[in-house]
C-alpha cells in the first residue's frame, strides 16, 4: 500500500494506553519492531491526556516513522465518549503532530456534509475503516464501490467478527477479489476479529492484506497477537504462499506452547514453515480451512483426539488401539494419516525416574491422553490401575490394557508406584486446583500430564509429602518433537526448542509470583 512499504512495515504496532506518558513509552518500543505505527488516540484517559501525548508527538516523533492515528468513538467499538466533532478535532490535531494516516470511521464519514474531505484538515492520507462486531460483512466482487465516497479516500479496512475459521478466511479472500478503479478497493486491510479467527489475522499479509495490526501492550481488538510474537515467533511479513503451515486444534487452545515450541525449531532449522494456534469447536469447519489453506500437518488436543478418527484415511496400528491421535500428516493427496506421540512422551519422562516394567502405575482419568499412557505403559510392562469419575469409561480402559479399574474411594489405602494425572484438572487459568488430595498420594513418584503451570498444585502437594514429582512439560517436550520430526522429516533442534518452552515457563511464573504474594 502506498505509504506503508513492505516487508516488516506491514506490521502495524498498535499503540494505546491511558496516559501520554504510558503512550509514548510504547511508542518508543514500537518503532524498534516496525516503521508502521497506530496510535488509540480514543484510548486516552481524557482530552487534556490526548492533547499532552500529541505535543510530545510533535516535539519527539521518531524519524522514518509513519503514524496512522485513530480516534474511535463509542458507537464504532471505541473509547472516545465525545461526538463526530470531537473525532474530527483530535484527528486534525494528530495532523498537526506529525500524522501522515488517520482511520475514519465509515459511520462518521456518513456524517460528513457534502465536500471534499481534505477540508477539515485531516491527515494527507485517510483510511476508511468499515467494521461489524457481529458477523463478516458481505462484500464481494465489485460491491466495494458502493461505500460512499470511496473514490475521495486512500485505504479502505474491513473488520469483521469471524464466528468459523471459514468465515475468516471468506473475509481474507476480499484482498484477491475486488475489482474496479478506486485504489482505496484494491489494496484493503482486512482484520478477521475473533479468538478463532486468530490464525486469520497471522495469515493477513501472506493472504494479500496491506497491513495487519499487532498491539505492544493490551490488545484492543479480540484474536488480536502482540507484536513480539507476530514478528518473531510468527515472522508474519515473512510468510508466502510456499510457506508450510502447521498448526495444533483444540478447544480451548490459549494456554498451549506448542506454537512456541515448534516455530522455534522451525526458526533455528531456518525452514520456510509456521505452526499456528487453531481454536476449532467444529472439526469439519477446521477440515476445510486445511484443505483451503494446504495445511501439511497439525497436532490434536482437548476434546478432538478421539473425533478425529473417523476423519482419518489411515492411522498407526498403536493409535489405532489406543483409540486417540495427537498428530496428523496431511499427504499430498489431501488425506489424513494419524499417529499418537503422547505414549513415547509419557515413557520418556516416566522411564528416567522408575524402571517400567513390573512397577505398578495408576492413571487418573480415561480420556485420549489417558488411553495413550495406559497403552504405552501396558507395553512397557507395567501392571496399569484405572481410576477415573466416569468408572464405566475406567473400567472400559482397564479391560483394554489387561489392568484393573480402582474405585476412588480405594485410592486411601492401596499403594502404587507411580500415580499419573491425566485430566485437565489443574490446567492454566485453573492452578489452585488439585484432581487428588495428599490422603490420595500413596506412592513414590506423582506424574502431571499438564505442563502449564509446570508446577501444578498436585505435583505441590506430592512434594510436600516427600514423593518425588515429574512435571508434564517432560512429556509435552518429548511427544512435540516427536511431532516436529514426523512431519519434517528432519533431526529436531531439540537443545533450542527445551529451552525456549521452559524460558517461558519461567517468565510466567515469575509474573504469577507477586500477584500470589499480594495479600487478600
Amino acid at each position: 500500500m502506498r505509504g506503508f512499504g513492505s516487508g516488516v512495515g506491514r506490521i502495524c504496532a498498535v499503540v494505546a494506553a491511558s496516559t501520554a506518558v504510558e503512550m509514548a513509552a510504547q511508542v518508543r518500543v514500537a518503532v524498534r519492531e516496525t516503521p508502521t505505527v497506530e496510535l488509540r488516540l480514543d484510548w486516552l484517559g481524557s482530552d487534556a491526556e490526548r492533547a499532552r501525548f500529541l505535543r510530545w508527538l510533535g516535539r519527539s516523533r521518531p524519524p522514518g516513522a509513519t503514524f496512522l492515528a485513530t480516534c474511535r468513538r463509542r458507537e464504532g467499538g471505541g473509547k472516545l465518549s465525545g461526538d463526530v466533532t470531537a473525532e474530527l478535532y483530535w484527528l486534525k490535531k494528530a495532523c498537526g503532530a506529525g500524522c501522515l494516516w488517520c482511520d475514519l470511521e465509515v459511520e462518521t464519514l456518513r456524517r460528513l456534509p457534502e465536500g471534499s474531505i481534505r477540508e477539515h484538515g485531516l491527515p494527507p492520507r485517510i483510511l476508511l475503516s468499515v467494521h461489524d462486531f457481529r458477523r463478516r460483512p458481505k462484500f464481494t466482487d465489485g460491491r466495494f464501490i458502493r461505500l460512499p465516497r470511496l473514490r475521495e479516500v486512500d485505504a479502505l479496512k474491513i473488520a469483521a467478527f469471524a464466528p468459523t475459521l471459514t468465515a475468516s478466511l471468506q473475509l481474507l479472500g476480499l484482498a484477491r477479489s475486488p475489482k474496479g478503479p478506486p485504489p482505496a478497493a484494491r489494496n484493503p486491510v482486512l482484520v478477521p476479529m475473533g479468538e478463532v479467527a486468530q490464525p486469520a489475522r497471522i495469515l493477513a499479509l501472506r493472504e494479500g492484506s496491506s497491513l495487519a495490526y499487532a498491539p505492544v501492550a493490551d490488545a484492543t481488538a479480540p484474536g488480536q497477537v502482540s507484536l513480539h510474537d507476530l514478528k518473531y515467533l510468527y515472522r508474519a511479513h515473512k510468510l508466502t504462499p510456499k510457506t508450510k503451515i502447521f498448526g495444533v486444534i483444540g478447544d480451548p487452545i490459549g494456554h498451549s506452547l506448542s506454537p512456541l515450541l515448534h516455530n522455534s525449531g522451525f526458526i533455528a532449522r531456518k525452514a520456510d514453515a509456521v505452526y499456528l494456534p487453531f481454536l476449532v469447536r467444529n472439526l469439519s469447519d477446521f477440515l476445510k480451512v486445511a484443505r483451503e489453506l494446504g495445511i501439511r500437518g497439525f497436532s490434536v488436543t482437548l476434546p478432538h483426539k478421539l473425533k478425529i478418527l473417523k476423519h482419518l484415511a489411515a492411522c498407526d496400528p498403536l493409535a489405532a488401539e489406543i483409540g486417540a491421535v495427537n498428530t496428523v500428516v496431511v499427504r499430498r493427496d489431501g488425506s489424513l494419516h494419524g499417529s499418537n506421540t503422547d505414549c513415547l512422551g509419557v515413557l520418556r519422562a516416566l522411564e528416567k525416574k522408575i524402571r517400567l516394567k513390573g512397577c505398578r502405575v495408576l492413571i487418573f482419568g480415561a480420556g485420549g491422553s489417558a488411553r495413550a499412557a495406559a497403552f504405552g505403559l501396558s507395553r512397557a510392562g507395567a501392571a496399569i490401575a484405572i481410576c477415573a469419575r466416569r468408572e464405566a469409561a475406567a473400567r472400559e480402559l482397564a479391560r483394554a490394557v489387561g489392568g484393573e479399574a480402582v474405585p476412588r474411594r480405594a485410592l486411601r489405602t492401596e499403594f502404587f508406584d507411580a500415580v499419573l494425572n491425566a485430566t485437565p484438572v489443574g490446567m492454566y487459568p485453573g492452578e489452585a486446583i488439585s484432581p487428588l488430595e495428599p490422603p490420595e498420594l500413596h506412592c513414590r513418584i506423582v506424574m502431571d500430564l499438564i505442563y502449564r503451570p509446570q508446577k501444578t498444585q498436585l505435583l505441590k502437594l506430592a512434594a510436600r509429602k516427600g514423593i518425588t514429582t515429574v512435571s508434564g512439560v517432560e512429556m509435552f517436550l518429548a511427544q512435540g518433537i516427536a511431532q516436529w520430526e514426523t512431519w519434517t522429516k528432519q533431526r529436531a533442534p531439540e537443545a533450542v526448542m527445551r529451552r525456549a518452552v521452559l524460558a517461558a515457563l519461567r517468565a510466567e511464573e515469575s509474573q504469577q509470583e507477586p500477584r500470589r504474594r499480594r495479600p487478600r
